[in-house]
């Protein structure tokens, strides 16, 4: 199998990673240094919607993920999925510029989607917390994405 470089998501390349439950946050300070977390997420149009939740996490100074978005906008987000039969393996990986939403119309869009998609986050007061929003600039599929 070869890599694919899609530019936006093809119809297999989205609905791959809606069936997907995990992804990987990929962002990087200014200096390039890297930072990856595995997060929930939701696709609307062509933005990829991560909320920040009450998951316990430090409060003393922000998300590493967050300060480093401040820095350094450009983020990418793989979803894939591991089989132990190879011919199933597949991912998507997704490039763009990430944006903080503090509130607002998207922000609660984002955050009513998620709740829908994620049920664990129903019982958790989201509305104060952040959402990033990632404008997904190209995308680059390799694998069984059909299955």
């Amino acid at each position: 199998m070869r890599t694919l470089a899609i530019g936006i998501m093809t119809d297999a390349a989205r609905a791959f990673c809606e069936r997907s439950r995990v992804a990987r946050l990929a962002t990087a300070d200014a200096k390039g240094v890297p930072h990856l977390v595995p997060v929930c997420f939701v696709i609307i149009d062509n933005s990829l919607y991560i909320t920040i939740d009450e998951k316990p996490k430090r409060t003393d100074i922000p998300l590493k993920r967050l300060r480093n978005i401040a820095e350094n906008p450009e983020i990418a987000v793989t979803v894939d999925r591991w089989d132990e039969d190879w011919s199933r393996l597949a991912w998507v990986m997704l490039h763009g510029r990430a944006e903080i939403l503090l509130d607002g119309e998207e922000h609660d869009r984002a955050q009513a989607r998620l709740r829908e998609r994620y049920p664990q986050y129903t019982t958790m007061d989201l509305a104060p917390l952040p959402v990033i929003a990632m404008r997904i600039a190209r995308a680059t599929a390799w694998g069984a994405l059909d299955d």
